[in-house]
């Protein structure tokens, strides 16, 4: 694409359902410009549910992230003026990557706001494609009240992450390419954070089915810690929901988006939630079975199919929306994934201060099976008695089975294990 490249045009939009003819249209714009992303089959999860599933690897997409496509058909069809007037956006990460490289393909000045404590390689992902980045804030919520202004003071377009059509049309084309790749699909799982990409890929997927004569079924997926959409289908309308902190922070979101609310609302079958540690588990299975790094939001249609959250109903794909996940979030989240999974505990246990214990402990972990990772041995900590000692020790297990068993073994020998949170 050139800057003088003239936006596309697609059909007018007549209703809050954008059509099929839109999405063929933004997804013959986005060749060559997004990657046509792989889908590959898991034995493992087919085995799960009892039905065919696919996974949709979008974690393999150009910035890692299904996002360059609603922000690069978004930004395509701006006007010469607003592209002259630069756009402006906020995000602490896949947003932030997606309007950066779109608005250097297309030769538009782009401004990000993100958050002082966004990861590094985040940060130096955005400023690579060349967006002026501004380091601001605690939260996204303070850069995007900072990215309105910015708008209002400057005359640059906010782009809004996911309450905008041109944005869902953008991320429908996901739909396309699932209906392409997998044509006897009866089901498509993925996360929900604000609703752009469910909203497109709903309404893009069922389009399509339909012109062929068939019909699928769309389930999104909420972290427990952050969901709004359950509440606000109940009310029928977008509802404010107070959030807890979820390792799945690219879907942490407070209230669905306008927009893409209209969408849900008629065509999404079914929402479901799951819990942190469900999806902790999701990118452990990801990880040693398919052999694929994906982020937490990424991971939540997984995670609702290995917690039986999703019934089987026919030839199924799970989108993995993304892949941008921090080195060091990936270590602890695997380590609460093993834990989650009974193969990994960190116990706690108070022991007579006299010669010899420390041996009594290691042989009846030998004993169990259980393989010792990490030792701390204490005389110093809050609540012991002076003639006591404390053992901290890791070990890793084979499953919730044997982890209890292990637990047993030392409660028979007169030991009192406590397990410590991951």
């Amino acid at each position: 694409m050139t800057p003088a490249e003239t936006h596309p045009e697609a059909a007018p939009a007549t209703s809050a359902i954008p059509t099929l003819a839109e999405f063929e249209t933004a997804a013959r714009f986005l060749e060559g410009v997004v990657e046509h992303t792989p889908i590959e089959y898991s034995l493992h999860l087919s085995e799960v549910l009892g039905a065919p599933v696919h996974l949709k690897l979008e974690n393999l997409q150009r910035t890692g992230s299904f996002k360059v496509r609603g922000a690069t058909y978004r930004l395509s069809r701006l006007t010469e003026e607003e592209r002259r007037h630069g756009v402006v956006a906020a995000s602490a990460g896949n947003h932030a990557q997606g309007v950066a490289l779109a608005a250097q393909r297309l030769g538009i000045p782009a401004t990000i706001y993100m958050p002082l404590g966004v990861p590094v390689p985040k940060l130096l992902a955005t400023k690579g494609y060349g967006a002026e980045v501004v380091l601001d804030g605690a939260t996204v919520d303070v850069g995007l009240r900072h990215a309105a202004e910015h708008a209002a003071r400057t005359g640059a377009v906010l782009i809004h992450p996911f309450d905008h059509r041109d944005v869902i049309v953008g991320q429908g084309t996901l739909g396309i390419e699932i209906l392409d790749d997998v044509a006897d699909v009866d089901t498509i799982i993925m996360g929900i954070g604000g609703g752009g990409l469910i909203a497109g890929v709903a309404a893009a997927a069922k389009a399509k089915a339909a012109a062929a004569g068939r019909s699928v079924r769309i389930i999104g997926v909420q972290a427990e810690n952050a969901a709004p959409m359950p509440v606000s289908l109940e009310a029928g309308e977008p509802v404010t929901i107070e959030t807890k902190p979820t390792i799945a922070d690219g879907i942490l979101v407070a209230r669905p988006g306008d927009v893409p609310f209209a969408v849900i609302r008629e065509l999404v079958d079914e929402v479901v939630t799951v819990s942190e540690d469900d999806i902790a588990r999701a990118l452990l299975v990801l990880l040693e079975r398919a052999k694929v790094v994906v982020e937490p939001a990424g991971a939540v249609g997984v995670a609702a199919i290995l917690a039986g959250k999703v019934r089987a109903q026919g030839t199924t794909v799970a989108l993995l929306s993304g892949g941008n996940i921090d080195p060091l979030l990936l270590q602890r989240v695997v380590a609460h994934g093993l834990a989650a999974s009974g193969r990994y505990m960190s116990i706690r246990i108070p022991l007579p201060d006299r010669p010899g214990q420390l041996a009594r402990v290691s042989e009846l972990l030998a004993e169990a099976g259980a393989n010792v990772i990490e030792v701390l041995h204490t005389r110093h900590g809050q609540g012991m008695q002076i003639s006591e000692v404390i053992l901290q020790i890791s070990v890793e297990t084979r499953g919730e089975e044997h982890k209890l068993l292990t637990l047993q073994i030392l409660r028979d020998a007169g030991f009192r294990p406590e397990i410590l949170p991951e």
